[in-house]
């Protein structure tokens, strides 16, 4: 088998911008409270927008976080603890439904595209909540076990 084609699962970490961002590996939910309460560099910004085909815009608006303050994080390089824990939070929605749908495509547009079971909200307009983004883990994990289609 050549490993070399298959694609290494998408992290939260990768995600944000892997070690050279973060500037540690968080291995527990304890490695990443630390990070958040000490802020993650903006650069994770740029990192998620790439992967994830997002304007910066688009991000702010899924982040509940005001474009112009994107901005501002990003030229004074490190997000609040509050911005930090949103961005984490999208990434791990994004890492999950990457898991439930083997694919980031297929991931991406089903976080785009509105959802019946989500009173037809989009997957990503929700995650600027806890109970939204609980919605959306609890649809992915119906999804997954094949209770919603």
């Amino acid at each position: 088998m050549n490993t070399a084609i298959a694609a290494e699962p998408l992290t939260v970490d990768r995600l944000l911008g892997g070690r050279k961002v973060l500037r540690s590996a968080p291995r527990t939910p304890l490695d990443w409270v630390g990070l958040i309460r000490h802020g993650i560099s903006s650069a994770a910004i740029d990192a998620l927008t790439r992967t994830l085909h997002l304007t910066q815009g688009e991000l702010a608006s899924a982040l509940a976080i005001p474009e112009r303050t994107l901005a501002r994080r990003k030229k004074e390089g490190t997000l609040s603890s509050e911005e930090s824990a949103k961005i984490v939070r999208l990434a791990r929605v994004v890492e999950r439904a990457e898991e439930v749908f083997e694919d980031l495509g297929a991931a991406l547009d089903w976080l785009k595209s509105p959802n019946a079971a989500l009173g037809s909200e989009t997957p990503l307009s929700l995650i600027d909540t806890d109970i939204g983004t609980q919605s959306v883990m609890d649809t992915l994990g119906r999804i997954e076990h094949g209770v919603y289609g």
